[in-house]
C-alpha cells in the first residue's frame, strides 16, 4: 500500500512539473504577440521584406510566426497636427510670392509706362523677362503682343500697362490647364502618386507636406520611402507622417531595393483602403544603375500592382535653365504630368512657371513658398500673375 502511494506521490509531482513547462511555454508565445490590439495589421511580407508598414517612431515590430505586427506605441504627449486647409493659401502667401516677383512687374511697368518706346527700351523689356525666366519663345510673344498695343493705343498710362500685362501673362500661363492633383480612390483602388526630382530640390520634404494638404481635406494617406539610398529620407518622411498620423511604408535596412518598397506601399494602403498613396523616390544613386532605369523599373512594378495616376516632379524654381534640363531628362524617361515649384518665395525668377509648362505641357500643379510645413499651395495662375504684376 506504501509503494502504491509513493508512486502516486511521484507521478503527481512529475504532472505538475510538466504542466509548468507547458504553461512556460505558452506564456512564452503570448508574450511575442501580447499587447498587439484585436485589429492589429497582421500580413505576409509581400515585398520580399523590403518595405513594412511603420507606425510612428518607435513603434513595436513583432514576428508573429511568418507575419510582420505593426504596434502603435502610446505617444508620451499629443503631437498629432490638424494641417490648415490647403483652399485659399495661395493667398494668404501672395506677399511672399509678390516680393518674389517684384523685380519683374516693377521693372516692366517701369520700361512700359515712360514713353517714347524705342527698339533699345523694346531690349530692355526682353531682357527682363529673359531673366525671369520666361523663356524665348514665350518672350517673343509676350513682347510682341505689348508692342501692338503700344502702337496701336498710344498709351502709356501704368494701371493701363499693367492690364494689359496681366492680360498677357495670364495667357501665357494658360488657366485651362487641369492642376488637380490626383488624391482620392480610383475605381475602388487608392490613387497612386509617384514624386520625383533629384536631390537638393525638396522632394522628400514636399511629399510631406503635400500628405498634409491631403489630409486637411479628410484624405487617408499612406506615404512610401522608396527613396532607400539617402540615410536620412526614409526616417524624415516618417516624421512628416507622424505628425499628421499617417503610416509610413518604409525599409529598416539602408540600400534595400527602391521598387520593392513602393510596391509594399501601395498594397498596403490597398489592404488599408486608404485614398492615396504618395511614394519618395531617390534623387541620386550610390551604385552603378542609373537613377533613370531605377525610376523606370520603380514605376513598373508599382504597375504590378496598381496604375500609376500621377508622376509629380519637384523642381527647385532658382535653378532656372539647369532645372529645365532636368525636367526634359524625367519628362522623356517615366512621363511627368504635374509640376511642383519649391523655393519660389526665394527666387525673382517666377517666368519659369511659364516655360516649364511649355517645354513639358504639362501643368504646374504645387508651388513652395517657404519653409513652413503648411507653405505648400495648389497653384493658382490668376493669384501668381497677380502677385507679379502688383
Amino acid at each position: 500500500m506504501n509503494d502504491l502511494w509513493e508512486y502516486l506521490a511521484v507521478a503527481s509531482v512529475v504532472a505538475l512539473a510538466g504542466l509548468a513547462v507547458l504553461v512556460g511555454l505558452v506564456r512564452g508565445r503570448i508574450g511575442r504577440t501580447k499587447g498587439l490590439p484585436p485589429d492589429t495589421d497582421l500580413r505576409p511580407g509581400q515585398g520580399r521584406g523590403d518595405g513594412i508598414p511603420a507606425a510612428p517612431r518607435g513603434a513595436d515590430v513583432q514576428d508573429t510566426g511568418g507575419f510582420v505586427a505593426v504596434q502603435e506605441r502610446e505617444p508620451s504627449t499629443p503631437t498629432l497636427q490638424r494641417p490648415d486647409s490647403a483652399r485659399g493659401r495661395l493667398a494668404r502667401l501672395r506677399a511672399r510670392l509678390a516680393r518674389s516677383n517684384n523685380a519683374i512687374g516693377v521693372a516692366l511697368l517701369a520700361l512700359l509706362s515712360r514713353g517714347g518706346l524705342d527698339d533699345a527700351a523694346w531690349e530692355e523689356v526682353e531682357d527682363t523677362l529673359l531673366q525671369a525666366d520666361l523663356g524665348v519663345e514665350a518672350t517673343e510673344e509676350l513682347v510682341a503682343s505689348l508692342r501692338t498695343r503700344v502702337r496701336v493705343d498710344g498709351e502709356t498710362d501704368v494701371e493701363t500697362v499693367r492690364g494689359w500685362l496681366r492680360t498677357d501673362l495670364l495667357k501665357l500661363v494658360d488657366p485651362s490647364m487641369d492642376r488637380r492633383v490626383a488624391g482620392a480612390r480610383v475605381g475602388g483602388r487608392p490613387a497612386v502618386v509617384l514624386v520625383v526630382g533629384v536631390n537638393g530640390t525638396g522632394k522628400t520634404t514636399t511629399v510631406g507636406k503635400l500628405a498634409r494638404v491631403l489630409v486637411a481635406e479628410n484624405k487617408d494617406v499612406v506615404l512610401g520611402a522608396a527613396d532607400t539610398f539617402r540615410a536620412a529620407a526614409a526616417d524624415q518622411l516618417q516624421t512628416w507622417g507622424e505628425r499628421v498620423g499617417v503610416v509610413t511604408v518604409r525599409s529598416e535596412r539602408e540600400g534595400a531595393d527602391p521598387a520593392s518598397v513602393a510596391f509594399d506601399a501601395v498594397a498596403a494602403a490597398a489592404e488599408m483602403e486608404c485614398d492615396v498613396v504618395l511614394i519618395d523616390t531617390a534623387g541620386r544613386l550610390h551604385n552603378k544603375v542609373g537613377l533613370m532605369d531605377e525610376l523606370g523599373k520603380v514605376k513598373r512594378v508599382i504597375e504590378k500592382r496598381s496604375p500609376v495616376d500621377e508622376v509629380l516632379l519637384v523642381l527647385d524654381a532658382t535653378t532656372g535653365q539647369n532645372g529645365m534640363r532636368q525636367a526634359e531628362v524625367f519628362a522623356e524617361v517615366i512621363g511627368i504630368t504635374g509640376i511642383v515649384l519649391t523655393k519660389l518665395d526665394g527666387t525673382a525668377k517666377g517666368g519659369i512657371v511659364v516655360n516649364v509648362q511649355r517645354k513639358l505641357g504639362v501643368p504646374v500643379k504645387l508651388i513652395g513658398l517657404g519653409e513652413g510645413p503648411d507653405d505648400l499651395a495648389p497653384f493658382d495662375p490668376a493669384a501668381f500673375v497677380d502677385a507679379i504684376v502688383g
